[in-house]
């Protein structure tokens, strides 16, 4: 993705709507400035991963990764940037998004997949062979499971930067008790219903205080008779 610059002095005045940006590596430092809008568009595309050519009016152009952004905490927009010069063909160390796909057998448990890494150094074989992001299946995970850095399969050409034993990826059991997990489930069918209007607030903190079942609060929400496994649908006793 090109980005247009135009070059400016290190103590230059800044003109409206431009941030302020440089571009170095082990032998070249290039100061230059950056349109706002069109640098958070891109940036928010491409992020730390995806590869920039800066192209300064009247002067060079080059390949560069975004290093750093100071931002503006109050405005929320970017006021500075730092980019890190590459070459195209030559490997380049990059800290690189995992995410997870699928839903792990622990989880369907009870558990939680905590990404223990967000971020895993990887070595790619040149610039433009930048993994965007590093998928993880985790559907064949346990609770008690975990993936480390070197279990990942990795892009083809992209090599692993990190230690091959770092855990990236753990199934943890659930927090909850089966007691609490229960109330947990138990109070958000009662906000789902109470959203619906089936059940009253009055009904529903009846039951989240143990003093009604959910079908006899909302029996007594919507006038109709409650009915249990026990009882017809009139709620009478059925003769055995």
């Amino acid at each position: 993705m090109e980005l247009r610059a135009v070059p400016r002095k290190s103590q230059e005045k800044l003109a409206e709507g431009m941030i302020a940006a440089v571009a170095y590596n082990k032998e070249h430092n290039v100061s230059f400035a950056l349109d706002r809008k069109a640098f958070d568009r891109a940036f928010r595309q491409q992020g730390t991963t995806g590869l920039f050519d800066i192209a300064i009016e009247g002067g060079e152009t080059f390949p560069a990764l975004v290093k750093t952004v100071q931002m503006d905490k109050r405005r929320r927009q970017p006021i500075h940037a730092d980019f890190f010069m590459v070459t195209y063909g030559e490997p380049i160390e990059v800290s690189v998004p995992v995410h997870t796909s699928g839903k792990s057998r622990g989880e369907t448990m009870g558990g939680l997949v905590d990404v223990v890494v967000h971020n895993l150094a990887v070595i790619a074989p040149g610039p433009r062979r930048i993994p965007q992001e590093i998928t993880v299946d985790v559907t064949r995970l346990d609770i008690g499971d975990h993936l480390t850095a070197g279990q990942i399969r990795l892009p083809q050409g992209v090599k692993l930067a990190a230690a091959e034993d770092l855990v990236v990826i753990s199934v943890l059991p659930s927090r909850l008790s089966e007691e609490e997990l229960a109330a947990e489930t138990q109070a958000a069918q009662v906000a789902g219903l109470v959203a619906a209007g089936e059940l009253s607030e009055e009904a529903a903190e009846a039951v989240l205080e143990g003093d009604a079942t959910i079908e006899e609060a909302r029996a007594e929400t919507t006038g109709e008779p409650a009915t249990d496994e026990a009882s017809g649908e009139d709620g009478t006793v059925q003769e055995q």
